[in-house]
């Protein structure tokens, strides 16, 4: 692709919503595109000692009067003998018939991550990487475009992730993976040990911000030799994304360019036999070839470039 030809716009879907680090509640915030199906919503944060009850909203619409239509309505009630979570739907400023959950799978306390899958029925919640509850919609999911968070709650971190792409079926459930604010070992440059190197079914997560003034971005995967087998490199001059060869050979990656400066981003690399799987903001983009005994000599993987990291998994 060529620096002068023009992109289709940007889908919605491809487009991911920067996480919010430390609001303040009462927080009421729009969702960037609506919800659709295999779009995922993260919370990170702690219960209060004292905490009674909070109350997650994803609603359709902002507005204060007349109260908006709740989709779902996720509350846990930690001050009842027997806490419990309600779940519930607010439609023409009537509660419908309300649904119980035994227990909350949260500590007065304690640090919880509870992740919200939108599916095509229902929406799943777990609540520190374990299945929780699922809730069946009473409302069109594509009405929803609020996210309101109330009551006895200190949120760290929210984020706007889509599910794994490289899921057959999203048979599997998704692993929320968290954010680390102002931690050294996100640091640009930044450096991972692979003492096995890559096999196939393991995923690399990277998620991050680019920078207000980015120059470049370069994710590398070394060898113990120092090779650089294969580098995935976006350029900010001709806004392209490839990958690079050893010997410095480029293969162009059709698709939009998504590292723009203050927008957030996903990287997935999936190990498989014969090479690595792309995807970007949950969209898959095709592979690239290397044989398996490189992957499995693969040492290092390394980061650099105008961007703040959040999250490096594998």
């Amino acid at each position: 692709m060529s620096a002068d030809e023009h992109l289709d716009p940007i889908p919605d879907s491809f487009i991911l919503q920067p996480p919010v680090f430390h609001p303040v509640v009462p927080y009421v915030t729009t969702i960037f595109g609506g919800l659709y199906a295999g779009k995922m919503v993260m919370l990170q944060g702690v219960v209060p000692l004292r905490a009674r009850r909070f109350q997650v909203d994803f609603q359709c619409g902002c507005c204060l009067h007349p109260r908006p239509d709740i989709a779902f309505h996720f509350n846990p009630r930690l001050y009842t003998v027997k806490p419990h979570v309600i779940c519930n739907t607010l439609q023409g400023g009537l509660w419908q018939k309300e649904v119980r959950w035994p227990g909350v799978a949260l500590q007065r306390g304690a640090s919880f991550l509870i992740l919200f899958l939108f599916e095509n029925e229902e929406v799943k919640v777990s609540v520190n990487g374990q299945h929780f509850l699922h809730y069946r919609y009473r409302l069109p999911l594509s009405r929803v475009d609020t996210l309101g968070i109330f009551g006895d709650i200190l949120v760290k971190a929210v984020g706007f992730l889509n599910t794994n792409p490289f899921v057959e079926g999203n048979r599997e459930y998704p692993v929320g993976y968290p954010f680390l604010l102002s931690s050294p070992r996100l640091e640009v440059p930044c450096s991972r040990t692979l003492p096995r190197g890559l096999w196939p079914g393991q995923v690399i997560v990277v998620r991050g911000l680019v920078l207000q003034e980015p120059k470049d971005f370069t994710l590398s995967l070394r060898d113990g030799a120092t090779h650089v087998p294969v580098t995935l490199r976006a350029s900010f001059t001709d806004r392209t994304l490839a990958w690079v060869s050893s010997w410095g050979r480029k293969k162009l990656i059709s698709a939009p360019f998504l590292f723009y400066p203050q927008r957030f981003f996903e990287v997935l690399l999936l190990c498989q036999e014969g090479g690595l799987k792309l995807a970007l903001n949950g969209q898959g983009l095709g592979a690239t070839s290397l044989d398996q005994k490189a992957l499995e000599q693969l040492r290092e993987l390394r980061i650099s470039g105008s961007v703040h990291l959040y999250c490096v998994h594998y």
